[in-house]
């Protein structure tokens, strides 16, 4: 039995604001359920939900300051969780990383350094718990000065940090190095300085025993200048200690057969129920009902980094053809007014919804035959999963999670029962709208399209089988 201590910025249910929060939700429970002794450690934000009762563990005095740390649960789980209890810090209302307008909190390089500085005393046992860990599992860039401060420790634990999105790095001006008190000899070049700026992330990644990323893909396309940003020369400096595990998905969640948001539950089994939910989906978005005609769906952010720039280009001769679209999400006000008045102009076809909405994401995934997901980079991505348990048919982009998550479908991979989905390489709208031309062909053959269907459904996304990949290089160290 390993001793773990997770250490994140989020988790699910106790606050989101992303893809993180799910996987520090998911993989310590995973790991719990594997008989490790796992403790998660994070911020005691005001946002934070706490069902279970909360109660006070022990004081440390870090940098002058004295923090509390209280003790809980991960909601359904065993997982124990410590709040690092600064309300000065942390007692912020809201999202954990930016103020209501958006902006970033002004002191947010002293919140997470703080942050880190109480990781480590955690690590070291100097709250005196009797309980040091084995391993101390850092995730992006809120955590990554404890690999870095605690590389200067007698008898450490191993340390592995895992990159969600190397988008986001955790960058600060020069002065901040003063104000953090941060030890020297973490200052230089191959250190934490990066440009002449702080990068919390560079602590993670120059200082940890083995780095993570939530892909195989996405570990290799990293150490390329596309998607390094500036930082893939260290990264392929240390490419022997790095490493992608796919990210799992709650299988309990988002499960067709036990779906509480779905009025009509099916499985592979029982397929012919998905029509149902199509009926239903184009009841929910008044557009003509019809069996017969492919429905595309898309639930996500209205970014660049989605590809939804590729979408828009498509879509006029998308609907040109026999086919509907639906779609749900938010992001770019430019990108929200123009698939708005694409949806006005084309009433029988497409239609939207500005926003996010869990019971409705469910019934999209449920209700359509193919899911649109051409990201420009996707260091895993989740919906390409629900999506082929939902016996959904993806249309992705060669990258990240996407490529090592779907299939081609191919004349070789449909024979044996491999293919799950279509794939594009090029991040242009010509590729995009071939790739759907070539659903459309598969969709007019039943016996093909089932074959993919239920290839994507019987695939095991499980966060168990993550958890022993994360075992496993756990016990490497």
């Amino acid at each position: 039995m390993k001793k773990i201590l997770f250490v994140t910025s989020e988790a699910h249910p106790l606050i989101k604001t992303g893809g993180l929060a799910d996987v520090c939700g998911s993989l310590p429970k995973a790991l719990a359920e594997l008989d490790q002794d796992i403790r998660l450690i994070i911020p005691n934000y005001q946002a934070l939900k706490s069902i279970e009762s909360v109660r006070f563990l022990f004081s440390l005095r870090v940098d002058n300051r004295n923090i509390n740390i209280l003790e809980t649960r991960l909601p359904d789980s065993q997982v124990v969780v410590w709040l690092v209890d600064y309300p000065t810090f942390y007692n912020y209302p809201g999202n954990p990383y930016v103020d209501e307008t958006g902006e970033p909190w002004a002191n947010n390089a002293e919140r997470f350094a703080l942050f880190c500085r109480v990781v480590v005393e955690v690590a070291m046992d100097r709250g005196y718990q009797d309980w040091k860990p084995d391993v101390v599992h850092c995730n992006d860039w809120q955590c990554g000065l404890v690999p870095a401060l605690l590389s200067l420790e007698q008898d450490r634990p191993a340390t592995v940090f895992t990159i969600h999105n190397m988008a986001y790095q955790g960058l600060f001006p020069v002065s901040e190095v003063a104000l953090l008190n941060l030890p020297g000899q973490l200052w230089h070049p191959e250190g934490l300085e990066f440009h002449s700026k702080l990068s919390f992330i560079k602590g993670g990644l120059v200082y940890s025993d083995y780095i993570t990323t939530v892909s195989p893909t996405y570990a290799t396309e990293i150490q390329t200048a596309e998607y390094g940003y500036g930082l893939e020369g260290l990264l392929e400096h240390r490419k022997e200690s790095l490493g992608g595990i796919i990210n799992g998905i709650d299988l309990d969640q988002w499960d067709p057969e036990t779906d509480a948001y779905l009025t009509h539950n099916f499985s592979i089994t029982t397929l012919d129920q998905k029509r149902q939910n199509k009926k239903e989906l184009q009841t929910k978005f008044s557009l003509p009902i019809n069996e017969n005609v492919p429905l595309f769906g898309l639930i996500g952010r209205l970014v660049e980094q989605k590809g939804i720039d590729l979408i828009l280009e498509c879509l006029p001769e998308m609907l040109s053809m026999n086919v509907q679209f639906v779609l749900l999400g938010s992001g770019d006000k430019d990108f929200e007014k123009l698939v708005q008045k694409l949806a006005q102009e084309y009433p029988d076809k497409m239609a939207i919804k500005i926003g996010y909405d869990e019971s409705l994401a469910h019934l999209i995934e449920a209700g359509s035959d193919i899911f649109l997901m051409p990201s420009r980079f996707e260091p895993c991505g989740l919906n390409q999963m629900y999506s082929q348990r939902y016996g959904t048919i993806p249309i992705v982009r060669k990258t990240g999670g996407l490529a090592d998550t779907v299939i081609d479908t191919l004349p070789d991979t449909l024979l044996n029962n491999t293919a799950s989905g279509i794939v594009f390489n090029e991040a242009n709208a010509s590729s995009l709208l071939e790739s759907i031309k070539r659903a459309l062909v598969l969709y007019s053959i039943p016996s093909s399209w089932k074959k993919m269907q239920i290839t994507g459904m019987k695939k095991d996304f499980s966060w168990q089988k993550s958890a022993e990949q994360y075992l496993a290089l756990y016990d490497s160290l």
